[in-house]
């Protein structure tokens, strides 16, 4: 018997034909169509990207559900306690993410330092001549600290290396890196450009505030492409403010969309994009394929990948 799946996002069109040809794929795109589905089909896995929650609710409504997945690597919407108290496998696509992550980091990292944004706004205004009043540095020789030592701080250690930086950093263990380890407090006050790359949790919440941006160097840069909840923003505002710190990049914000007219999103010395640091052609495609043949292997009595199986050792 074929089994039922149910898509609460889009996923790529080369993963939409693998799951057609093994599996019904129902769609839950929205309130109306999702309450459609789950009235009329027996559903045996759900499938998310980044915005669409499989919540307690959700699992409720499914009495069949073998697994849950997220195309992406953070499981922030999915209830992965749930799932696992019902015996439900959860699965994600780690470390897919960590070179495009990396490289939007240090796009941002170099957008900020080298004012950048700034200089194409004027340029496409007429103003050639806003490059006498320029203002900007270089990566090179400057001190990079990250927050974080995962696969994408790794591969962020390594370009930044490259760039000619010198690298700190903090994790929650010492590591056989060729990097400087140093507390937290010492990495802030000693970094030129501070990168975030910790996984969100109630340790991690709000773990940059007011005395963690008090320690940092004056004219230091802060980036984020991790968690926006890893920054008190209210905070933020007030160095950004008083120019305690020079400029903030980021990816994420701890509400996504944003409300209109969001302080940090209009500040002058801030570059926020809106979490497309993984939806280039090339991961997007790679991150949908792995989890959609991982599901399919599930549904089908073959073997999924162990280490897309977020709960494994729970489950065992």
């Amino acid at each position: 018997m074929r089994k039922n799946v149910l898509l609460l996002e889009t996923v790529a069109d080369e993963a939409l034909a693998i799951l057609q040809k093994n599996v019904n794929v129902f769609t839950g795109y929205d309130e109306v169509s999702l309450k459609n589905v789950l009235n009329k089909e027996d559903i045996h896995a759900i499938i998310t990207r980044g915005k669409g929650l499989i919540n307690k609710p959700l699992i409720d409504a499914c009495p069949h559900l073998q697994v849950v997945a997220r195309c992406g690597v953070g499981l922030d919407n999915v209830d992965v306690g749930e799932a696992t108290v019902r015996k439900i496998m959860v699965i994600n696509a780690p470390g897919s993410n960590a070179a495009t992550i990396a490289e939007h980091t240090l796009s941002l990292m170099l957008m900020l330092m080298r004012n950048m944004y700034e200089s194409v706004a004027q340029v496409k205004q007429d103003n050639w001549n806003w490059r006498n009043q320029y203002t900007g540095d270089e990566l090179n020789g400057k001190t990079l600290g990250i927050l974080g030592m995962g696969n994408i701080g790794k591969r962020v250690a390594r370009i930044g290396e490259a760039f000619g930086m010198e690298v700190l950093y903090w994790s929650k263990s010492v590591q056989d890196l060729p990097y400087k380890y140093r507390t937290m407090e010492d990495v802030l006050r000693h970094s030129d450009v501070v990168s975030l790359h910790l996984p969100f949790n109630n340790e991690t919440d709000k773990i940059i505030g007011e005395k963690q941006l008090g320690l940092m160097k004056t004219g230091s840069l802060l980036i984020n492409t991790a968690r926006g909840a890893l920054i008190d923003h209210a905070a933020l505002l007030q160095a950004l403010n008083a120019q305690a710190i020079s400029g903030f990049a980021a990816d994420v914000l701890p509400e996504e969309p944003p409300v209109q007219h969001l302080p940090i999103v209009h500040h002058p010395r801030a570059i926020i994009t809106p979490h497309s640091g993984s939806l280039t052609a090339a991961t997007y495609r790679q991150i949908c394929l792995l989890t959609i043949n991982n599901v399919v292997a599930v549904l089908t009595g073959e073997q999924p990948e162990r280490n897309s199986i977020y709960n494994r050792e729970a489950l065992q």
